[in-house]
């Protein structure tokens, strides 16, 4: 079992995840979606299109725009459509 951690606490788990670009992305239902809030920001990948993030939330802390997602990514990312990925301090073993 994969998990994304951050300050102790699970905020995703899965039996098999996938690495794009050296990053891992959760599929939407390994999330534990109450430690994740919309963030604001979006980047635009020229293979992948366009990421909107979350905020990590655990407790009181907070870390910023440490996870994202390709909500409708271009046909060459389309096998990571919904999937969550991790940055930011955000351990994934």
């Amino acid at each position: 079992m994969t998990r994304a951690t951050w300050k102790g606490t699970v905020i995703a788990e899965a039996p098999a995840i996938q690495y794009v670009d050296g990053y891992p992305y959760f599929p939407p239902g390994a999330i534990r979606w109450e430690h994740l809030r919309p963030n604001p920001k979006t980047s635009v990948c020229g293979w992948k299109g366009t990421a909107t993030y979350f905020d990590v939330v655990v407790g009181e802390e907070v870390n910023a725009g440490a996870a994202w997602v390709y909500e409708t990514p271009k046909e060459a990312a389309k096998a990571i459509a919904g999937h969550i990925a991790f940055w930011q301090g955000v351990t994934v073993a």
